[in-house]
């Protein structure tokens, strides 16, 4: 299925008089996918019958998409015409969240141009006589959007700076931590759990999956031409996928095989697990898991809530609901309230609404003292389409396909849900990486030129700028000398690179936020000696 007709049976499910929730949206793309209808065009040349059994659904529901599928193909809506409410449309207002894109351009490639940084500079003479004068987080920030160029070169920019942002974030928090000017938090360790990981510069980073970002870049071939191509594996060049190679890639959690004759082998399959959300002091959480049986979806309730660093027997309430699909194709569903009455069918009525099985869904509340009337549903509904929605993303990192670096620091603490970045999953933003490197790396302070003057704002911004093309061009000489090593290796080494050239500061709190001078020759003496 290519990605544009996944966007657009998307959009007809999300928008109009078929709005469906993006949960559901997706679950029923998949179906039509498992029934050979990869587009629009397929749907609305298929019979009713047929769609009501690649959907599992009633006629009325097939019957309305059918209608609307051929309306689409007789109409079609303009991209720039959509509208403000299409969740899938840039100019979305729902995207204005503090954690989502605003303003995005309207295609990948407008956005990527956008995020440009000055070009890596080749002038190895200037590149040897610059110093800079900084702090260490926006030089591994450097390392780091540079770095995976080559380790990870099928990400686009707007992915390299993101994902570099949330290595420079979790280091600076475990700094701060052993410094002592940041209390470590409980269950910060747990933060990002059953969310895919990558190691940048030697640290472990929670990322999501950009499923369906088409980004292509052109690149100069034989003859001065220009061909837009798309990077894939391995930093070559692939025509983007089409047909049956471009699937929807929104399946659930692959668990490890569980043995039904054996329920304690459902523990190694992982829980999802939703932000929190505190409102007058009753504080919220929802997970969610994959079962296949109700053996399995009773031993993994009773292995959560026994499990001492969750401390979930001291909450006032653990909701659950669970649907299981038979061999039969007959669905098994049961929920228990847990003295929170009407909780159990609210959880429920969501797996159904979202035509979800084979997953337990555990919300669990400790109570406040503040009655919160209706709010609590709001509430319950939110962590638990967090958690839920999580289960179509943690099938791994698929290589190849665009991330953002998730900035878990900030899902704690906020609870803003974005269609662009998933529902309380806040990511680091590639503009504010991209505004951080442009203005920290300007020349050691010195005095006023021969007339007395000092540099103007305009000069001081052009001299950052400078430095920066300079530096990036050192980092591009550095990687590409050992480029022969190999991804892993190149990853391995790049820390202890780093350190080596990382401006000197006073230890302990002293040192906190410190600059110091970087001479970029220090990193061109870095690069692979060529013998002979």
């Amino acid at each position: 299925m290519a990605a544009k007709d996944v966007q657009d049976l998307l959009r007809l499910l999300t928008t109009g008089r078929n709005k469906v929730p993006m949960l559901a949206a997706m679950g029923r793309v998949k179906a039509l996918q498992t029934a050979g209808l990869m587009s629009i065009t397929d749907v609305s040349n298929t019979d009713l019958k047929t769609l009501k059994t690649a959907l599992s659904t009633d006629e009325k529901t097939a019957k309305s998409l059918l209608t609307a599928c051929k309306a689409q193909l007789k109409n079609p809506t303009p991209s720039n015409k959509r509208s403000a409410s299409d969740p899938l449309s840039p100019a979305s207002k729902r995207l204005k969240s503090q954690f989502s894109l605003h303003d995005v351009p309207e295609t990948p490639q407008e956005l990527e141009a956008s995020l440009a940084l000055p070009t890596p500079s080749v002038d190895e003479e200037a590149i040897s006589k610059c110093t800079i004068y900084t702090n260490r987080a926006p030089l591994v920030l450097a390392f780091a959007v540079q770095l995976l160029k080559h380790t990870m070169p099928e990400q686009p920019l707007s992915s390299r700076l993101s994902l570099a942002q949330a290595v420079v974030s979790a280091n600076s928090r475990t700094k701060a931590v052993s410094l002592g000017i940041k209390e470590r938090v409980k269950g910060e360790d747990s933060w990002g759990e059953g969310q895919p990981k990558v190691r940048v510069m030697g640290r472990e980073v929670s990322v999501l999956k950009r499923s369906g970002y088409e980004w292509r870049e052109e690149v100069e071939v034989d003859g001065g031409d220009v061909k837009a191509e798309e990077v894939g594996e391995g930093g070559v060049k692939e025509e983007a996928p089409t047909g049956s190679e471009a699937t929807l890639k929104v399946e659930s959690q692959s668990p490890t095989q569980v043995s039904s004759t054996n329920p304690t082998q459902a523990s190694t399959t992982k829980w999802t697990v939703s932000s929190t959300i505190t409102s007058k002091k009753s504080t919220f959480v929802a997970r969610s898991i994959t079962i296949t049986s109700q053996t399995q979806a009773t031993h993994a309730l009773s292995t959560l809530l026994s499990d001492p660093t969750l401390n979930l027997s001291s909450a006032s309430h653990n909701i659950t609901a669970y649907r299981l699909l038979a061999p039969s194709g007959h669905i098994n569903e049961s929920c228990s309230d847990d003295g929170e009455s009407g909780g159990g069918r609210h959880i429920l009525k969501i797996l159904q609404d979202s035509n979800l099985t084979n997953v337990l869904l555990v919300v669990t509340r400790w109570y406040g003292g503040i009655m919160l009337g209706p709010d609590r549903w709001r509430i319950m509904s939110d962590v638990s389409r967090d958690a839920l929605s999580q289960r179509l993303r943690v099938a791994g990192v698929v290589r190849g396909e665009a991330l953002w670096g998730l900035d878990l620091e900030n899902s704690e603490t906020s609870h803003t849900t974005s269609p662009l970045t998933g529902a309380g999953l806040p990511i680091h933003r590639p503009e504010g990486a991209r505004a951080y490197l442009l203005k920290s790396f300007p020349s050691p302070p010195g005095p006023p030129d021969v007339k007395g003057k000092k540099k103007t704002v305009a000069q001081i911004n052009g001299e950052k700028e400078e430095n920066l093309g300079l530096l990036l061009g050192a980092l591009e000489m550095l990687f590409v000398s050992w480029r022969g090593l190999g991804r892993e290796e190149l990853e391995r080494r790049a820390w202890g690179w780093y350190v080596a050239v990382r401006p000197e500061v006073e230890g302990g709190v002293a040192g906190w936020g410190g600059k110091g001078d970087v001479r970029l020759s220090g990193i061109l003496g870095l690069r692979r000696k060529i013998e002979g």
